[in-house]
């Protein structure tokens, strides 16, 4: 079939990718001058799937209101008249019991497993370079009530048969020698040794060069004004350079969906929520992490990539608000100078950056058909766009060709909000 890719992001370029390899003609659209510009840019780089947990989970209500004031808080809300973030918090809510976190994160963990195994077969398969590690994430702890919390992921992690590691201080340590200047800040950590780590966006555009020799028509710098729904397919999609046809039409917008699906009928719960991240060059890399490293307290990501640190992470619902502000920036300094004293060049422009990643009610992405026949959807992968990417494009890509797809799609399709 000829297929429209809608969105040159990390999932827009992975579907394509599988969509063409799998033999369909693909047109890819993106109103940017190149691939991954927008929320895959500069994300916290880490690939970490035994950590695809639901944001809506027991006991997140009562922990929010404490982030709120916290000063460096990993939560941020910018109370505003928008009904869709009101109708997002409460569906939200409403995920946050044991019965559904449950459910929410076997369908998460499910996918990001598979996601990584493709993701390294493609890697292997088209020698990707991407600054990518392999070893592992570690959740530090500051305290021993949030060891006491890791029991139910780590009974999740068993369940799923994840390989981790539960370590005190020496562990951590043993881990992340650069933990060794911080030793009194944390008192243990989880490990969980078959995670990596890589840059989203050197991936996507290495991945998105090889598009062109696969004779995908890439279109950059295409605005997608709307797309044209007649009874029960869509016609086109309209563009400031035209109208673009296809036999399929696969949306993969991120934060943008819903007001690019709402005209044709279809109500899509995705949401920005506006993440932050900062990248240093190493100034001792003896003191540097050396993969991923998760401060539980801030939830923010410490990740060296190559001789660089990406430090991300903050929650901030505030609408499609591309501001920076200095408090936002000097949360990630904290993180990183309070674990990893002297690993940066605190001189050098820190690269300072803000995403709207698109966030469904559940955290579970929509990965699926819509109720338009020739209408799919990739889209609402929150915080794990990069972990979620080649598994959910291995999956859109069984689907659109009418395969039996690798993992139960159930739990990914838009019916879920639909009935």
């Amino acid at each position: 079939m000829r297929v429209v890719v809608l969105g040159a992001g990390v999932i827009g370029v992975t579907s394509a990718w599988y969509l063409a390899e799998a033999g369909h003609e693909v047109v890819l659209l993106d109103r940017q001058p190149g691939p991954a510009l927008e929320t895959s840019f500069a994300n916290a780089g880490e690939i970490s799937p035994g950590y695809a947990s639901p944001w809506a989970a027991p006991g997140i209500p009562v922990k929010a209101m404490r982030w709120l004031f916290m000063e460096h808080a990993p939560l941020i809300l910018r109370p505003r008249l928008d009904p869709a973030m009101i109708r997002w918090i409460a569906a939200m809510l409403g995920n946050c019991t044991e019965a559904r976190y449950a459910l929410n994160k076997s369908r998460m963990i499910s996918l990001a497993e598979y996601s990584r195994d493709e993701l390294v077969a493609l890697r292997n398969r088209l020698n990707l370079q991407y600054d990518h590690g392999s070893r592992g994430t570690l959740q530090l702890f500051r305290s021993h009530k949030q060891i006491d919390a890791s029991a139910g992921d780590i009974a999740v992690l068993q369940s799923y048969g994840v390989p981790y590691e539960v370590l005190d201080p020496d562990g951590c340590i043993g881990a992340e020698p650069g933990l060794a200047a911080s030793r009194e800040r944390f008192v243990g950590g989880l490990r969980l040794p078959g995670d990596e780590t890589g840059d989203c966006h050197l991936f996507t555009n290495e991945l998105a060069r090889r598009l062109a020799g696969a004779n995908v028509d890439i279109r950059y710098g295409t605005r997608i004004d709307a797309i044209d729904r007649v009874g029960d397919i869509i016609a086109g999609v309209r563009t400031d350079r035209g109208v673009v046809q296809g036999d399929a039409y696969l949306v993969a917008t991120g934060s943008y969906t819903p007001a690019l699906l709402a005209p044709a009928g279809i109500r899509v719960p995705v949401y920005p929520v506006k993440g932050y991240s900062i990248t240093l060059p190493v100034a001792n890399p003896e003191l540097a992490p050396v993969s991923t490293l998760l401060d539980e307290s801030y939830k923010i990501a410490i990740t060296r990539l190559g001789n660089r640190i990406r430090v991300g992470g903050m929650a901030e619902l505030s609408g499609f608000n591309a501001a920076l502000p200095p408090a936002r920036e000097a949360s990630l300094r904290h993180s990183l100078n309070d674990l990893f004293p002297g690993a940066a060049d605190r001189d050098a422009s820190s690269n300072f950056w803000s995403g709207l990643r698109p966030m469904t009610p559940d955290s579970t992405p929509i990965v699926g058909s819509t109720p338009v026949s020739n209408l799919f959807l990739n889209t609402g992968h929150g915080t794990l766009g990069w972990t979620l990417a080649c598994g959910s494009a291995s999956l859109i890509t069984h689907l659109i060709s009418g395969k039996k797809p690798p993992v139960e799609p159930e739990g990914f399709n838009i019916a879920r909000y639909l009935r």
